[in-house]
């Protein structure tokens, strides 16, 4: 097997797990009060005391009384999985060649840096806690691992194409 072969399958195959990255998380926006109750059940919600469990019960009872009064608020989390999914799917382009579609995982580094103040500025705006922030800014630093191995191998490839 060729470097470059070697290079195109590692590339595939984190980008693959990139794009089932954005899938899952796009999911996961879909059912939130079903989820939360979960977390509750299974990280502690039933002690508020501790940091979490009433940061969990506080969610839950937001979701709760909006399912209740505001079901239609709900349909902004459906888009917002939308528009993971439909990333997910440009995304396609740099599986079917990275060296082309190289801008791809520029564009994905690009938006995981951008969720770290994103984060930070719109979590201070809603009064979400920094702890929490911290935990959705991380799926800008996870994300862009691949991302970078990704891009850095298909510099590789086109140099060596020179």
């Amino acid at each position: 097997m060729t470097r470059e072969q070697q290079l195109r399958g590692r590339i595939k195959l984190l980008t693959w797990f990139f794009i089932v990255g954005l899938f899952l998380s796009g999911v996961t926006a879909i059912p939130l009060l079903p989820e939360v109750d979960w977390l509750a059940e299974h990280l502690g919600g039933a002690d508020k005391s501790s940091v979490l469990g009433g940061w969990l019960m506080q969610i839950r009872e937001a979701l709760m009384q909006t399912q209740s009064h505001y079901p239609a608020l709900f349909y902004g989390t459906d888009w917002l999985a939308f528009g993971h999914f439909m990333i997910a799917l440009v995304f396609i382009g740099a599986l079917r060649d990275p060296v082309r579609n190289r801008w791809l995982f520029d564009f994905g580094l690009i938006a995981c840096a951008l969720v770290i103040p994103y984060a930070f500025v719109f979590g201070a705006l809603r009064g979400i806690p920094v702890w929490w922030r911290l935990v959705d800014c991380s799926f800008g630093v996870f994300g862009s691992i691949p991302l970078w191995f990704c891009r850095k191998w298909a510099k590789e490839i086109e140099q060596s194409m020179d």
